[in-house]
């Protein structure tokens, strides 16, 4: 299992987020306190009340998710 924070700001960097992780083939949720939810649903996304700049875990699991989250890192550093 790995984990990193990731941010997102905005209804589009939501779809965006969601619209990569769906191309994964490894588990990916996104947690903030108690709650985890499946990081490739939108709904389960947005059920976790973005608020500009909250911070939240993003866990990868699977076979190949140094990669997974690698990729994912860069996506929140370039924005792309």
């Amino acid at each position: 299992m790995r984990t990193c924070k990731v941010m997102l700001n905005t209804a589009a960097d939501v779809t965006e987020f969601v619209r990569l992780v769906s191309g994964c083939a490894h588990e990916i949720g996104l947690a903030n306190g108690r709650y985890l939810v499946n990081a490739k649903s939108i709904m389960g996304v947005l059920s976790m009340h973005l608020v500009k700049g909250s911070r939240f875990d993003l866990i990868c699991t699977g076979d190949d998710e140094e990669k997974a989250a690698q990729v994912l890192e860069e996506f929140f550093e370039t924005g792309e």
